[in-house]
């Protein structure tokens, strides 16, 4: 059996949108499009977690 961290990451998906929040365990939010995003997002704490505002990342698409 695995030891146990303690670290919880949240992603939800935002009902209606292509949109994730993300919330690290350190309680710094984001919000992306695309799931890789948000996950490197989530494993590089500390690196880019504020607590100020959470930022939109748009994955490239196709335009519709």
């Amino acid at each position: 059996m695995s030891r146990r961290t303690g670290e919880v990451y949240r992603v939800d998906w935002l009902p209606g949108t292509d949109v994730l929040h993300g919330t690290c365990h350190c309680g710094a939010e984001h919000t992306a499009e695309d799931p890789v995003t948000m996950w490197d997002w989530m494993l590089a704490h500390p690196r880019g977690h504020s607590r100020v505002h959470p930022r939109v990342h748009h994955s490239p698409g196709n335009g519709s």
